[in-house]
């Protein structure tokens, strides 16, 4: 019998505070017509005592919880991914087993390749089920990110520009194994494409730069690229009607809309209207919950899976297709299957209704966060984090059972729960 392997269980972690992007984009005098274009609602701030481990703990913590005690002692890799490195070797993935108590005999480790490297950790996952070198095993992905411009300085906004009411924060954690009740893996069935180019980097560990119309055309040729080499390797693949739904990277909306645009017309000719029908019926549930949290790097397309089945009308199991870009670059073209238990188990995790509850921020409180004045920066040594900073939203977490940043004693992060 063939092995099968995939998502088991998956969960949304979106913070404790978001910012109504609308808001933001008045204040900031942006063109209106451009910003409509980013199909944005809200996004998720991290506050002071959020990092890239307590949002990574908060998303996993749910799966692991609903485990056994003898299903939690097989998991045996931890696989965090991210471009918020909090230390040059270090990884965060020993803080979150940490964190979840899991056993000790645990792969650890780290992937960094900006918003690709979610999906690398998952293939990576996958494939260690189906070695089958430890029969029954379960491997935790989890993708957190959070947005540099939280620690940036107010007075170079203008930098930015479009990008900051997209950039976001947020993790969402999988669980792998080889009872994929989520998303069942097509083995075998992907598609690579990837070159050096510096369309966005992070050259610093507060700083993000990057040149915004080479990041569009790297994305649209990988998608493209991308594409052709799975139909390459998936006989009879195609990319109109082997798939129910899609799922891609979403940096913003209207990228993907792009995207999809270019391929609809290079590979069948479609007509505007044709074009526009299908994005709304197989990509527009994908943008579900990254309308509300905003680009989430690494786990941006499970984010996008994660709200296709909270909302699209699953009567059977079907074929999804998710396409990843990091750049850089990295890309992938991949597939699975998903049924109305997948939906069942995704809409029990009460991803949207954890969104609702986040506490929101005025402009006011925003632009405070900004100046990043309470926040434990890269390489510092000791410090203490001032949970209140902003009052409101320190009030909506406690007694959430949620872990917090604490403090700093000699480079070691000290996290509670609360």
């Amino acid at each position: 019998m063939a092995l099968t392997a995939g998502i088991e269980a998956l969960n949304v972690y979106g913070g404790a505070a978001c910012l109504d992007v609308r808001e933001l984009c008045v204040h900031r005098g942006l063109d209106m017509p451009r910003f409509d274009n980013l199909l944005m609602r809200e996004k998720t701030v991290a506050l002071p005592f959020e990092d890239p481990i307590t949002f990574a703990v908060n998303a996993a913590k749910p799966l692991v919880d609903a485990l056994s005690p003898s299903e939690r002692a097989r998991i045996e890799m931890v696989v965090t991914c991210t471009e918020s490195g909090i230390d040059f070797g270090k990884s965060i993935s020993t803080y979150v087993h940490h964190h979840l108590g899991l056993a000790g005999n645990c792969r650890l480790f780290e992937i960094k390749q900006a918003c690709y490297s979610g999906t690398a950790g998952l293939q990576m996952a996958v494939n260690f089920i189906l070695s089958a070198t430890s029969p029954g095993a379960k491997a935790l992905v989890v993708c957190t990110d959070l947005s540099r411009f939280a620690l940036a300085d107010a007075a170079a906004v203008q930098e930015w520009a479009y990008s900051e009411p997209s950039s976001g924060a947020g993790a969402v954690a999988l669980l792998v194994s080889d009872t994929p009740h989520i998303l069942r893996m097509d083995v075998g069935a992907y598609g690579n494409h990837g070159f050096e180019v510096m369309d966005t980097c992070r050259p610093g560990p507060d700083t993000e730069a990057g040149d915004a119309d080479l990041s569009l055309l790297a994305y649209l040729d990988c998608c493209e690229r991308c594409w052709k080499d799975y139909a390459r390797r998936v006989e009879g693949a195609d990319f109109n009607h082997s798939f129910s739904y899609l799922s891609f990277h979403t940096p913003f909306g209207g990228m993907v809309k792009g995207a999809h645009r270019a391929l609809m017309r290079k590979l069948f000719k479609a007509k505007p209207d044709e074009i526009e029908a299908d994005f709304s019926r197989r990509l527009g549930p994908s943008l579900t919950f990254g309308q509300r949290v905003g680009n989430t790097a690494g786990g941006s397309v499970f984010l996008g899976l994660a709200g296709l089945l909270e909302t699209a009308p699953i009567t059977e199991p079907c074929r999804i297709g998710l396409f990843s870009y990091g750049s850089g670059c990295c890309s992938e073209f991949y597939s699975g299957v998903v049924s109305p238990d997948s939906q069942r188990r995704v809409r029990a995790m009460g991803i949207g209704t954890g969104l609702d509850r986040r506490y929101r921020l005025s402009i006011d409180e925003y632009e405070k966060l900004l100046r990043g004045d309470h926040v434990i920066r890269f390489g510092q040594k000791d410090a203490t984090v001032a949970p209140d900073t902003i009052a409101g939203a320190w009030n909506t977490v406690q007694g959430s059972g949620r872990l917090v940043l604490d403090a700093m004693v000699g480079y070691h992060r000290q996290y509670r729960f609360v």
